[in-house]
């Protein structure tokens, strides 16, 4: 008989949803609630992690107080991919409550161990029986019934004691090599900044004689080059959106012109990308026309100034822009390409300005009055040709750092789905 023989979750665990949520109430009970964020972070849940404080009344700890052994795992997200992600409770507390989009499976302990569950969970084919019974379109989650319907191995339980042990070893060695190459990942991602900060604030030679620049962010520059603010070297625009309440101009067989918006954001985030030749969305000739919109020639700088504040690129064909950019046409002594590494160079620059808590945003008289160094073209030409050489040095490392992390995580995978299904001896 084969001892890893499958049932269905429900049979071996008892499953609940969790319906407390972060508000707190008078009449309630005080609780610390394990939210989404914690599950989606921790493989392991324990009563000293920084939890929210929030709520509960007194049938809602008796139900979703948590025990150990119980695996949490997320039964919403925005990806397929981010549902049924586990964590097992290791040690808990009175108050300690299990929140919303969190289900519970308490594991009947004759049957199964919480351990060994939260490696089922992680295993491949478990994992694409999540995927498919997942329904929605822009937010995705999994009922009651479909994860109680799940299959997943239950060998004996002295051999889930020996493949939880085995994979708390090898995954714990795994972790720490990709703790590693990410933590490499950061120092790379700290030395391409610093390289474009050094780049366009003091230029390439280093004997050259220097002077205070009197821009905090910028500190000293070359004694030959200027300090000017951007919109004196590069015409500042601001984007526009076209009406809504007009239909006719957002019929979609009209709608040829590219416009970015903060859809597009998501391609410049890695920091890599430069130029930009499509876009998301698009906008209508009698769109435009009926605006504040405009078309911006091809060689605008833009940057993102709403929402996700700080992110930039060049367009490479004539483009608008929704208002949550700001754009420069440059002028005769500034580069384009000059332009985006000092953007890029901004940061700390963009964080002090950025205002609001919910809605962040840069308003135009800060960008009215940024700032940035100057120096003669044939030098922001030789800074340009600099900083793409050593980012394609950079960036080629950063690419095989990350391929590592892939075949680590695949590895981890692997070794997860193959010791739940006994396809690994877990006894050497």
């Amino acid at each position: 008989m084969n001892p890893f023989t499958s049932q269905r979750l429900k049979y071996v665990a008892d499953v609940r949803f969790s319906n407390v949520d972060k508000l707190s109430e008078p009449d309630e009970i005080p609780v610390r609630l394990c939210n989404y964020t914690d599950v989606y972070k921790n493989e392991r849940i324990t009563h000293d992690m920084p939890f929210m404080e929030a709520t509960a009344s007194a049938a809602e700890i008796r139900r979703f107080g948590l025990h150990v052994d119980d695996v949490i795992f997320t039964k919403d997200s925005e990806s397929p991919t981010d549902i049924a992600v586990p964590a097992v409770v290791a040690s808990t507390a009175p108050d300690l409550v299990c929140g919303y989009h969190l289900a519970i499976a308490r594991p009947h302990t004759a049957r199964l161990s919480g351990r060994f569950l939260l490696r089922a969970l992680q295993a491949t084919g478990v994992r694409e029986q999540f995927y498919m019974q997942a329904n929605g379109v822009t937010r995705f989650g999994l009922s009651q019934a479909a994860i109680g319907n799940v299959r997943v191995p239950v060998p004996p339980l002295n051999e889930q004691a020996r493949i939880a042990d085995f994979l708390d070893r090898k995954t714990a060695s795994i972790d720490t090599l990709i703790e590693k190459q990410e933590q490499l990942l950061a120092l790379l991602a700290e030395k391409r900044q610093a390289l474009i900060t050094q780049a366009v604030t003091k230029g390439l030679d280093p004997n050259v004689p220097m002077k205070d620049s009197g821009v905090e962010w910028i500190g000293a520059i070359p004694a030959v080059w200027r300090v000017a603010r951007i919109r004196h070297v590069a015409k500042l625009e601001s984007g526009h959106t076209p009406s809504r309440q007009h239909p006719e101009w957002w019929i979609p067989d009209e709608c040829t012109i590219p416009w970015v918006s903060l859809a597009d954001v998501w391609k410049l985030r890695d920091g890599v990308t430069e130029y930009i030749s499509d876009t998301t969305e698009k906008i209508s000739e009698a769109g435009l026309a009926n605006s504040s919109a405009r078309l911006l020639p091809a060689k605008t700088v833009i940057l993102s100034r709403t929402a996700s504040v700080g992110f930039s690129a060049i367009i490479s064909v004539p483009m608008a822009t929704t208002q949550d950019f700001v754009n420069w046409i440059c002028g005769p002594s500034v580069l384009p390409e000059y332009l985006l590494y000092v953007l890029r160079a901004m940061k700390p620059e963009f964080a002090r300005l950025t205002q609001g808590s919910v809605h962040r945003t840069i308003y135009m008289p800060d960008v009215a009055r940024l700032v940035m160094p100057v120096p003669s073209l044939g030098e922001q030409q030789r800074i340009v040709t600099h900083v793409r050489s050593e980012l394609r040095r950079l960036d080629a490392i950063s690419q095989r750092v990350q391929a590592m992390i892939e075949k680590l995580r695949e590895y981890r995978q692997a070794l997860i789905t193959a010791a739940v299904t006994g396809q690994l001896d877990v006894t050497s």
